[in-house]
């Protein structure tokens, strides 16, 4: 028996009626992840267009999963130097017997590395799944509405912003704060004005600012510390890191946010399918550019007034909220202008974040949720303007 044969079988049970009634949403997302429906619409008027929704979230988890390999291999590969210069062999606890039995503990090996930074990310990635799809289903349940592809791009977005040494209790609560407080109230995917993934990221920098921040978070050996480029930049601290090596992914950071490279290979093919907003990409580049040069302008006291707009491209979240986060079509600006305008704010808003607070180095994340919240007042703007320019035609 096929597997298609299987869950027609069940269906009954999860029908209205079923004895698993309230489990439908469930069963519905589980077949249409695998099938395509073969439901149409009934009337004559309505949109032949192969890109649904289902492609659309698949095609960005399938390609957050570059990022994240790259990510793999940065958070291993400065726990294995560390461990190499602390002198440990093992990282005792329960992902040794994982990282034991497939791999050993070099920094010169891609292999040994990727498989140590796996061995962080896949367990946060599962937690976070499964703690959030659980939210989702209730929610859905109780409401009647159906369970969408968008949750496997939240839960891995959410994922890519953690540090690999986020405690898995803290990353459930994290993913389970944003899906229900960024999106679920609000009525489900395609009715929040917040980004889900980020407003649980944000969530858990304010709620547990120790565990999400700080020199001792950026590298999974305990008691080892050490800064971002980006930290030590805001402190004055001439950093060891070149450009290249920042453009690459030899740094340490969260899971998404290291490899600029491969952050770039995942938007190329988000802009070549036409599902990632390139006017939103390059407003941010613009704003940043530009409010960079404003302050290099002027002499300061502050370091971040000296950097350059080149280095903030290649630092912290920048590169990875500006493909997979502040491209996110629910959220962001709607209409084509609007979504420059919207792009110009985020990055204005990032730069003068960066700069100028000095408490706070990253500021891609506070960026990108101020800019959803402006995000509807942009678009009715931009909409008045093209009503009264049409008007004047008249």
């Amino acid at each position: 028996m096929g597997l298609r044969s299987i869950l027609d079988s069940i269906e009954p049970h999860f029908e209205k009626g079923g004895k698993l009634e309230a489990l439908y949403p469930a069963y519905e997302a589980i077949d249409t992840a695998l099938y395509t429906p073969d439901t149409v619409t009934a009337g004559a008027s309505h949109i032949r267009d192969g890109l649904n929704l289902k492609r659309i979230m698949i095609t960005v988890w399938a390609v957050a999963f570059i990022p994240a390999l790259a990510g793999a291999w940065s958070v291993g590969y400065h726990a294995n130097v560390a461990m190499a210069e602390v002198g440990l062999t093992e990282i005792n606890d329960w992902r040794d017997f994982f990282i034991g039995g497939l791999t050993s503990y070099d920094p010169t090996s891609i292999w040994d590395c990727v498989i140590h930074g796996l061995a962080y990310f896949i367990p946060l990635y599962v937690t976070v799944f499964m703690a959030g799809i659980i939210f989702e289903i209730w929610f859905a349940s109780k409401r009647g509405h159906e369970v969408n592809e968008g949750y496997f791009v939240t839960s891995i977005l959410f994922t890519l912003t953690l540090p690999a040494g986020t405690p898995l209790w803290m990353a459930a609560v994290g993913i389970i704060f944003g899906v229900v407080i960024g999106k679920e109230v609000f009525g489900g995917t395609g009715k929040n004005f917040l980004n889900p993934a980020l407003t649980g990221r944000a969530f858990l920098y304010f709620a547990y600012p120790a565990q999400m921040s700080g020199d001792a978070v950026w590298v999974a050996v305990d008691g080892y510390t050490m800064a971002t480029p980006l930290g030590d930049a805001a402190a004055g601290i001439e950093s060891s890191v070149s450009w290249m090596s920042a453009f690459l992914g030899n740094l340490p950071g969260s899971f998404g946010e290291t490899s600029v490279l491969a952050i770039l290979l995942a938007g190329a093919i988000l802009l070549m399918t036409r599902i990632a907003s390139w006017r939103v990409m390059l407003g941010i580049l613009v704003g940043t550019t530009v409010t960079t040069l404003l302050f290099n302008a002027i002499s300061s006291d502050n370091p971040m007034f000296a950097m350059p707009f080149y280095w903030h491209f290649v630092l912290g979240g920048f590169a990875f909220g500006t493909v997979f986060m502040a491209t996110d079509p629910v959220s962001a600006a709607m209409t084509d202008r609007g979504r420059l305008y919207y792009g110009i704010l985020i990055g204005v808003m990032c730069a003068l974040i960066r700069v100028v607070n000095p408490a706070f180095p990253e500021g891609m994340m506070l960026a990108i949720l101020f800019g959803n919240l402006f995000a509807p007042l942009i678009d009715h703007f931009v909409e008045q303007a093209n009503i009264k320019r049409r008007l004047a035609r008249v």
